[in-house]
């Protein structure tokens, strides 16, 4: 029947089929694992070490696209000369006769690509036009299918015409009216960042093909439609008059033009503007692809039971679950009518790995009780928020260690036994970070209680349980036998190989992006009825998502405009996931448990943070859709070391980036007024606001704050009363890190970088007082008035969260890094956020919030003659 088409083009089968094909792509292999690499295989559930093997067959399956996706007139010459299309692109062409000859080659590339363009094209126009006739009946008294079954069978045809549509029209005169030097890179970019349609289409893929089947069966007109459609591929094809049954049609024409970024990247010279372009398009499509045959790809993904039946695995990965009070990794696998938690076990070398089932849950007999429901579960134990940031920094050294070894080619034991290490913290962090629960329920008794990190992937878990719960399923009891072949096929079957740490990523992968993401979210649309909406935005870091930033509620609307600006700190991320919220006001539903989100999820969506594309002075747009729903917002990302340079004070007016001493001599006061109102509407509301100063604030609040200071508005009080918490604390540290010098001077930084490094205690506290003393009056008094506040803050840290080592990591380099023409000597590497320095200057103020009260006339008359130079 010709419903089984798509499937046949969307997997990958053991007899050598080749998988979804889109625009620009054919599917890499799979990269050999390195040498050394620290994968599940290696490691138990509690992070020890496990013999290293080679199962028989165990080797991965990497998911090939064998066919060569080449465009028609480089198809035969390929195969006369030999060559086929590379796996990955080349670096470019070189200059002269390459060049030239590599620009002649890309016309040919470009004429293919339009011809198959123009037939795909021609086909989607067959495929609209019985739509369009389809839809007139709908709303007649006798219609051949409802409103709602077009729209399911027909789901995103019509953009994807639009799309195509649009890129062949703005191709095509660029090609016709050939000049090698015009540029077309944007065309494949922005061709390959709307590739969301087809995950779209893939998504809706089976119930579009059960509305099909149904719609055939039980409706003659619509069957003889269907019959009737014709499908004509390309002149000289073997399947030019083939006959398709519009179930097929319909669902495989979707399936995009095989077209090969690689051979335009190949033939295009590498100093060519359009190179860059296109190595990103390859990129977003070969990410795209591998994401959409790794959802749909059969193959690797069924087991038969001993009766006979075939179970398919839709699902894996490893999560924390908190088990007899104490951590443990495991990998879940959700089977089409199944949920089993396992573990690997511990095997001699050369021996064959296996999973140990730890459990398993029937999913007809699994329920996710209510928060109020889940007295009985245990508590979740947060691991100290400090003790997680201490474990950031050891990672960080070690991470600036490998890359000094291997820049001054140190030896491979050396780095290998660095990386060992690397991988032992950063297992300890994916262990302990995880806070927020994940509840299972048998009902037959027993509860299961994972962690997560992040709210979008307890998401992902629960609605895949609920879609095959959907299914007529059967409660059952597996044997003994059943149990051992289910374990047995898991390591086989499973998708994910190894523990998401980044001391797992090869060395040529993206080391991801550190610095500050700014975004903006602007809108949503698509809320069928009034709700109160709020997003939140995570990122993902050291190998896990976090959640990093939360819109203001809009109340009662279907389309809040929120227009808020935020600033992200990132730590080697690569994505940026938003979700979108109903808020909950039903207090019944709250739970004890300040972890337990009892917010309804209305939609939620995750774009890759491609470095080209953010890394611009400009602000760049995009959309994110999430069921129905589409947010829109902008993005612009500034390196850390940029975003935290001082530059030399030029400005005599207003007080942001002027020298405290000239704002407090104008003002006449010790410690500027700023920095006093801040405090002061901190201590006053927001002392116990969970998160103060960790949480970002709205930036376009923090800039209107920061003009209203800058001009001496005498609306300061009014406006302060009114804004939000934690835009205040925001404004107050921008403060700071505008200084043109730090708080604690350029002079004095290499003084405390000394001091804090002293072993003897009686050494540092003469050297941390006396540098202190060495402070500019209203650089000290300033400093000491922050240093108290602080304090108080910690004091609520119960409620807040916000512990003393919170604080110091916050403002730690915001009052010491040193301006720009002293901290060249300071420079690292751009991926290493959380040097040697930055420790050190958390270290500095961790000193001084945890000494006993610093008293500025106690320091004058208390002077100590002792050198600076420590």
């Amino acid at each position: 029947m010709g419903l089984e088409r798509l499937a046949e083009q969307l997997s990958l089968r053991r007899r050598g089929r080749r998988p979804l094909a889109v625009p620009g792509c054919s599917r890499p292999p799979s990269l050999t694992p390195a040498d050394f690499n620290y994968g599940a295989d290696e490691y138990d559930a509690e992070g020890n070490e496990e013999p290293k093997a080679l199962p028989e067959g165990s080797e991965t399956m990497p998911y090939i696209d064998e066919s060569p996706t080449m465009s028609p007139q480089l198809s035969a010459r390929g195969q006369e000369s030999g060559d086929g299309v590379s796996p990955t692109p080349t670096d470019g062409l070189g200059t002269g006769r390459d060049a030239g000859k590599g620009l002649e080659m890309r016309k040919l590339v470009l004429s293919g690509f339009l011809a198959s363009e123009e037939i795909y094209i021609n086909q989607l126009e067959a495929l609209l036009l019985p739509m369009k006739p389809l839809k007139a009946t709908a709303t007649t008294s006798q219609p051949v299918l409802t409103l709602q079954q077009i729209e399911t069978i027909f789901y995103k045809i019509q953009d994807i015409y639009e799309i195509h549509k649009e890129f062949y029209d703005s191709l095509c005169p660029k090609v016709q009216q050939w000049d090698s030097n015009v540029t077309m890179g944007h065309l494949f970019q922005k061709l390959a960042s709307q590739l969301g349609v087809y995950k779209a289409f893939v998504d809706n893929y089976k119930i579009a093909l059960e509305t099909a089947e149904k719609c055939s069966q039980s409706n003659y007109q619509f069957q003889k439609i269907s019959e009737e459609l014709k499908v004509k591929g390309p002149k000289d094809s073997k399947e030019s008059h083939t006959s398709v049954t519009m179930e097929g049609w319909v669902l495989s024409s979707c399936s995009p033009v095989p077209v090969s970024f690689q051979d335009l990247l190949k033939h295009t010279p590498a100093d060519h503007p359009d190179y860059p372009l296109l190595q990103d398009a390859l990129r977003i499509s070969q990410n795209f692809l591998s994401s959409i045959n790794e959802d749909i790809d059969p193959r690797r993904t069924a087991v038969t039971t001993p009766k006979g039946e075939t179970r398919q695995l839709v699902k894996d990965g490893f999560l924390v679950e908190l088990s007899e009070g104490s951590r443990k990794l495991r990998h879940v696998f959700l089977f089409t009518d199944v949920l089993l938690c396992a573990k690997l076990k511990k095997t001699a070398v050369g021996k064959h790995q296996q999973y140990d089932c730890k459990w398993y849950v029937p999913l007809a007999d699994l329920v996710f009780p209510s928060p109020e429901e889940s007295e009985h579960c245990p508590q979740v134990h947060v691991i100290p928020d400090h003790e997680l940031e201490d474990m950031k920094m050891k990672i960080s050294a070690i991470k600036s260690e490998v890359q000094k070894e291997k820049a001054n080619k140190g030896q491979s034991r050396a780095i290998e036994r660095l990386k060992k290490k690397m991988f032992e913290n950063e297992f300890w962090l994916l262990l302990n970070s995880p806070a927020i629960p994940f509840r299972i329920h048998n009902r037959n008794g027993k509860s299961y209680l994972f962690l997560l990190s992040s709210d979008y992937e307890r998401s992902e878990w629960r609605e895949a349980i609920q879609r095959l719960q959907k299914k007529d399923l059967q409660a059952f009891v597996l044997s003994s036998v059943e149990l051992q072949v289910l374990t047995g096929s898991c390591f086989k079957l499973r998708t994910v190989h190894n523990i998401p740490v980044t001391s797992n990523k090869d060395d040529d992968e993206s080391p991801g992006l550190y610095g500050f993401l700014h975004v903006i979210v602007h809108s949503a649309k698509g809320f069928k009825q009034s709700a109160n909406l709020y997003c939140t935005l995570e990122v993902d870091s050291f190998g896990y998502f976090v959640s990093k930033a939360k819109t203001r509620v809009f109340r009662d609307t279907t389309e809040p405009q929120w227009n808020e600006e935020f600033e992200i700190e990132l730590e080697g991320s690569q994505s940026l996931r938003i979700l979108c919220y109903e808020k909950c006001y039903d207090k019944t539903k709250l739970n004890k448990d300040n972890n337990e989100i009892v917010d309804k999820i209305m939609g939620k969506g995750q774009i890759q943070l491609d470095p080209q594309a953010v890394q611009t002075k400009n602000w760049h747009m995009d959309v994110i859709e999430m069921n129905g729903i589409k947010v829109e917002f902008s993005m612009k990302f500034t390196s850390r070391d940029m975003s935290l340079k001082r530059t030399p004070s030029k400005k005599q007016t207003g007080v942001f980036g002027v020298k405290i001493s000239i704002v407090t001599k104008r003002e006449r006061s010790k410690v500027p007024y700023i920095v006093r109102q801040c405090i002061e509407e901190v201590e006053k509301r927001g002392i116990e606001e969970v998160g103060i100063y960790r949480i970002s604030g709205v930036a376009t609040d923090i800039q209107a704050l920061k003009a209203v200071f800058d001009a001496n508005n005498k609306d300061i009080l009014v406006m302060l009363s009114d804004m939000d918490i934690n835009a205040i604390a925001g404004t107050l540290k921008l403060y700071f890190r505008e200084l043109p010098e730090p708080l604690l001077t350029d002079r004095l930084y290499p003084a405390f970088m000394e001091g804090i490094a002293l072993s003897d205690p009686a050494a540092k506290e003469n050297c941390m007082m006396h540098l202190l003393r060495s402070l500019p009056d209203p650089n000290l008094i300033t400093f000491l008035f922050l240093l108290e506040h602080l304090k108080r803050v910690a004091e609520k840290e119960p409620i807040n969260k916000m512990s003393l080592h919170n604080l110091a990591t916050v403002f730690g380099p915001t009052l010491l890094r040193p301006s720009e023409g002293e901290s060249k000597a300071h420079l690292t590497l751009a991926s290493d956020i959380w040097s040697h320095d930055v420790m050190a200057q958390v270290q500095v103020l961790l000193y001084y919030l945890q000494h006993p009260p610093i008293s500025f006339t106690e320091l004058k008359r208390n002077t100590l003659y002792f050198s600076t130079d420590v």
